[in-house]
């Protein structure tokens, strides 16, 4: 089933949808839970996973019926009447284009016209034009930046787990009495908390965009997510960014944020973090990601305190570094020499895809201990 979503998802990006990895997986992940047989369940599954915008359900329907419905399997057969053919164009970013033509017998050829998603998902965030980011900020709306579920004091009903003594006495009253039927009470599960911490310096110039309209996407998205940014001072801009409309929310966020593009002093800003928020109970159990190139101009034993803080008050550290990406890197940087130690998971954060595997390593951050909560 992995295999045959991946080819579907693979034929729905060649048409311009965005099902990307993270859909393909919900994808698979449906067909094991459904009967494949049965061809509503699997367009459904398929439908309500891998489109994300109303405009690709008529995409959608006709790929659906090229794969799934052809005669031969996994082969892509033509339907009756009309061809199915996709065409590439390298130099397109705009939404897929239809346009009716007519083959060698006369019949009528539905011919697409895509997006290289694709190549837009790899090319580095510095590398990408204005045109490119439009298209880039319409995927980063489908990240869903969400923590590790973890383990809640407050309860709810369930089918098995510690007896609910008041819900049995109370159903007891509609039966003479008697307990006839036993309720019971389980721990809620919920996401943990995840805290976004951008470096908005000067030598972040050519990422710190990119990645301020991922943070929105992550705290307009309705998950519990904190956003801060740092320069040569931490500032809050949870509040700014909840503003569903992104240049309204990025607008009220750069006259917030005094000094962007100006110097740096990580550690000074980190350790305000822990002091102000940190420690009062914001990094307690949650998913702290910093986003920095690790340049500090300050005194790096102050970051070094800061960030073992962090990591005693944390469930997990993720420090993303777009420089990691560079071919040879090497964590020479003073600041960043001094913080690894305390970083559980190091990515880089220098294109989309890089930015999906953040969203997967903050969600599947206690996937080995998620029986345990901190």
């Amino acid at each position: 089933m992995v295999r045959v979503a991946v080819v579907f998802g693979r034929l729905l990006r060649r048409a311009g949808i965005a099902a990307g990895p993270d859909r393909v997986v919900g994808f698979a992940g449906a067909l094991e839970e459904i009967d494949v047989g049965d061809r509503d369940d699997v367009y459904w599954a398929g439908r309500t996973t891998l489109c994300s915008r109303p405009e690709d359900f008529e995409m959608y329907d006709r790929a659906f019926k090229v794969f799934w419905e052809g005669k031969e399997g996994l082969k892509v057969p033509s339907p009756p009447g009309q061809k199915f053919s996709v065409t590439l164009s390298p130099d397109s970013v705009q939404p897929p284009k239809k346009s009716a033509e007519k083959n060698e017998k006369g019949d009528e050829a539905v011919k697409l016209r895509y997006s290289p998603v694709d190549i837009l998902r790899k090319k580095n965030f510095a590398d990408v034009t204005p045109e490119e980011f439009a298209e880039l900020y319409r995927l980063m709306a489908d990240i869903n930046l969400a923590g590790a579920m973890k383990r809640s004091r407050r309860l709810e009903p369930s089918h098995r787990g510690r007896p609910d003594a008041r819900r049995t006495l109370r159903a007891a009253m509609r039966t003479g009495g008697e307990p006839i039927r036993h309720r019971y009470r389980k721990a809620r599960d919920r996401p943990r908390r995840v805290v976004l911490l951008c470096d908005v310096s000067g030598s972040m110039a050519s990422y710190s965009r990119a990645l301020l309209r991922f943070m929105h996407a992550s705290v307009a998205s309705g998950e519990p997510v904190e956003a801060f940014v740092m320069g040569t001072r931490l500032t809050r801009v949870t509040r700014e960014l909840t503003n569903r409309n992104p240049d309204r929310a990025l607008r009220e966020a750069s006259r917030t944020i005094e000094d962007w593009s100006g110097g740096t002093r990580l550690g000074d800003t980190v350790k305000e973090f822990v002091d102000v928020w940190g420690q009062r109970g914001m990094a307690r159990g949650a998913v702290v990601v910093l986003l920095s190139d690790g340049w500090d101009r300050g005194d790096v034993e102050v970051l070094a305190d800061a960030m073992r803080r962090i990591h005693r008050l944390a469930h997990k550290v993720i420090w993303v570094n777009p420089l990691k990406a560079a071919p040879g890197y090497q964590p020479l940087a003073r600041g960043m020499a001094a913080a690894l130690p305390y970083v559980d998971v190091f990515l880089s954060g220098h294109n989309f895809e890089s930015l999906q595997e953040l969203a997967y390593a903050v969600a599947g951050a206690s996937a080995e201990d998620s029986a345990t909560s901190r």
